[in-house]
């Protein structure tokens, strides 16, 4: 079987990264389970511990073939909508059944999500090199509503470039948002990759 993880760490073009993960959709989740991939249940109890009411419709940006809403539900969250730029992973995400929608993003907007419209976001295992490149930070921030929620990863890979935790300074120093989580702790162990979580709260 091809082996997508040895290749996924590399810089892509968006266009590239997107047929990247529409060619990897159909084994994703058995290739990442085989690895013990733990950062989507990491996450997803961060956020659940900071969020009021369950209730609140989270978005699950980059959500990939469903495996971090699953964590999300798991977690406790009970409304629930997905959005990735891969048809392939979006399709194998719907047959879950988690996502109250799931809508395919369009690599070339620079706004793809909604301006005010969720109160919590997640970002699990996608920004970092070979899927989402640090600006997507300032997006996702740009859409949450004042005093939502944002959960989020950064690997061994993206915490080497400093752009990618810089980001979130850069909103931290500029009395933006505040962190009120963050833990070191693993990621993939089957490939010895640890990760930051993240819960930052829009001020």
């Amino acid at each position: 079987m091809n082996k997508f993880l040895n290749r996924v760490y590399s810089n892509m073009k968006p266009e590239e990264t997107r047929q990247f993960y529409d060619e990897w959709a159909s084994s994703y989740d058995s290739e990442i389970a085989e690895n013990g991939y733990v950062t989507p249940k990491r996450v997803a109890s961060a956020l659940y511990e900071h969020i009021a009411d369950c209730n609140t419709p989270i978005l699950d940006f980059g959500c990939g073939t469903g495996i971090s809403g699953q964590a999300l539900k798991l977690a406790g969250f009970s409304v629930i909508d997905g959005m990735d730029p891969s048809r392939e992973m979006l399709e194998v995400a719907r047959q879950k059944g988690i996502y109250r929608k799931a809508t395919v993003s369009d690599i070339d907007d620079s706004s793809p999500i909604p301006n005010s419209v969720y109160k919590a976001i997640a970002a699990i295992g996608v920004i970092g090199i070979g899927s989402a490149p640090f600006g997507i930070f300032h997006v996702i921030m740009n859409a949450l509503q004042a005093g939502g929620l944002m959960g989020f990863s950064l690997n061994d890979h993206a915490l080497a470039d400093a752009e990618y935790e810089g980001a979130l300074h850069q909103w931290i120093d500029n009395g933006k948002a505040q962190l009120l989580f963050r833990e070191y702790g693993p990621h993939l162990p089957g490939q010895n990759i640890k990760s930051n979580v993240y819960v930052v709260e829009k001020l």
